[in-house]
């Protein structure tokens, strides 16, 4: 079989589920449930059951709205949140045969410093605000072993140049820069160790529109020139539709829709999934 066509990740039954449940909502019949949370004990089924497989070089598309489970559904693949159930194989870990959700918090680390990078849609979550720039991606660069002074700053400059940071601002701390050139530092530091697998979570959310559309662009340059393979997460049809090759529908923690982007566009099957179509137009 083609490289190509074997998944760089594949999500099995992904759940993750905050408060204990009670015996009302715990049968797993989705009446029992008001949206995802129970009524009785007050439990939130915040994913349920979420199966994908992202391909190399390709990018996946998880839009919903508020409350959806997305972002959620991020944390839980970048080891954020801790899940309550399913299984998570990458290609290049273990020859795939390992469940990422079952490795210990070190081989956790591990997994996050060299198979991913994640951006988060608030850049104090990703960034140290009061490092410099260049220092942001060392501490990437050493939390994944490296050691020379040197080839970290080397590797640091390309990346920051590669992202559009004029060189003059590399040693400024991203503090000091607007919310646009803040998500750029961040891709160039989830980009740093060359992970097959990149995480966007709600990157241009507060950005205006024209810093917008900057971004995205950068990111399709990227994904292009790295083939990288990214999920990005967006409650703006619009950003979908511009990079995801396959797109995820979610609400209420579940799976509604899911196939290529222009066919889930251009023929919504699910009423939510038609009323964001919509709502585009």
């Amino acid at each position: 079989m083609n490289e190509q066509d074997t998944p760089i990740l594949s999500i099995n039954n992904l759940s993750k589920q905050f408060g204990p449940g009670c015996a009302h909502c715990r049968t797993g019949e989705a009446d029992r449930l008001i949206k995802n949370y129970c009524p009785k004990c007050g439990a939130v089924y915040a994913c349920q059951q979420i199966s994908f497989d992202l391909y190399p070089g390709e990018v996946f598309g998880i839009v919903g709205e508020s409350g959806s489970g997305k972002s959620t559904l991020m944390q839980c693949l970048y080891f954020d949140q801790e899940v309550s159930g399913g299984e998570a194989y990458i290609r290049t870990y273990k020859n795939g045969k390992v469940n990422l959700f079952g490795e210990s918090s070190q081989q956790k680390r591990y997994i996050r410093n060299h198979q991913m990078g994640k951006v988060y849609q608030n850049p104090i979550l990703g960034l140290r605000m009061g490092f410099s720039s260049i220092g942001n991606i060392a501490e990437k660069l050493i939390a994944a072993g490296s050691r020379d002074v040197g080839s970290m700053e080397a590797r640091g400059r390309e990346l920051l140049e590669h992202v559009n940071i004029p060189s003059r601002r590399m040693k400024e701390p991203p503090k000091n820069f607007s919310g646009g050139m803040q998500q750029r530092v961040q891709i160039a530091k989830a980009l740093s160790n060359n992970p097959p697998i990149l995480l966007l979570d709600e990157v241009t959310t507060g950005l205006d529109l024209s810093v917008q559309a900057s971004v995205l662009d950068l990111i399709k340059q990227l994904q292009r020139e790295l083939n990288i393979s990214i999920i990005i997460v967006s409650h703006d049809l619009g950003v979908i539709r511009m990079l995801a090759d396959r797109t995820m529908v979610m609400l209420d923690g579940k799976v509604i829709e899911y196939g290529l982007t222009d066919q889930i566009l251009e023929d919504p099957q699910h009423r939510y999934t038609q009323q964001l179509v919509h709502s585009l137009l």
